[in-house]
């Protein structure tokens, strides 16, 4: 993992409090989470969520990692059929859940990817890793591609379950891309409400100048005057 952004952001919004990073394998990321040895952590799915939390992130790409001078250097794009022919290193940290691994097997098991990865810079066979994992171990001579057939490597965000404090929270949502102002996870004040005047049996004033246009006697809408009727008609 590359938490370099994650990282930046934390220090600016919490400058008072220290973030300390640990690496360590993806095999004993969950154990050292259990352990107390890290409030949070980033994972490789599937893992054991007993006493765990975890949010998926996203879904990496699987390259293959081979000598510049090899001729998968000259593609954009490989299947794992067309690693066939070639020795593929199996290091027993490998992270990728393979129904059929690619290529032909080597004599020995490499103990780790960095150790996988000094065999393919001596020409002893090539590597299908996450692409994180490639960048990790990048060397002047190596390059690697995508495998378009290859299982892919889920990332996640982790951490114990019954320690999800306001620093975790805060941790969570920073990879999640919340803005600073965001009240996620944090409690939010109530807001008073704006009261409306109560008019209920209130009477209105007219203006100064201005009549209701009521008569007060006739209750009519204009002045009382004569009667109104026929004329009579004069003999």
């Amino acid at each position: 993992m590359t938490p370099t952004k994650w990282v930046r952001i934390w220090n600016e919004r919490l400058p008072e409090v220290p973030l300390t990073l640990t690496a360590v394998s993806a095999a004993e990321a969950s154990d050292m989470l259990r352990g107390g040895g890290a409030d949070a952590g980033f994972v490789r799915l599937p893992i054991d969520r007993t006493e765990l939390s975890a949010i998926p992130l996203y879904t990496e790409t699987t390259v293959v990692v081979v000598p510049k001078d090899h001729v998968v250097a000259a593609v954009d794009e490989v299947s794992a059929e067309d690693l066939a022919d070639d020795i593929v290193l199996h290091p027993l940290d490998d992270t990728l859940e393979w129904e059929r691994r690619p290529g032909r097997p080597a004599n020995v098991r490499p103990a780790t990817t960095a150790d996988a990865v000094e065999l393919v810079a001596a020409g002893v066979g090539l590597l299908v890793v996450p692409q994180s994992l490639a960048r990790l171990h990048h060397r002047k001579d190596l390059t690697y591609r995508p495998v378009s057939d290859a299982p892919e490597s889920r990332i996640a965000l982790s951490w114990p379950q019954d320690e999800t404090t306001d620093l975790v929270e805060q941790f969570i949502g920073i990879v999640r891309g919340r803005t600073v102002n965001s009240s996620r996870g944090r409690p939010t004040p109530a807001q008073p409400k704006s009261k409306r005047p109560d008019t209920r049996g209130a009477r209105r004033t007219p203006a100064a100048g201005k009549s209701t246009g009521k008569s007060p006697r006739s209750g009519s809408g204009g002045p009382k005057g004569g009667k109104r009727g026929k004329p009579r008609r004069r003999s």
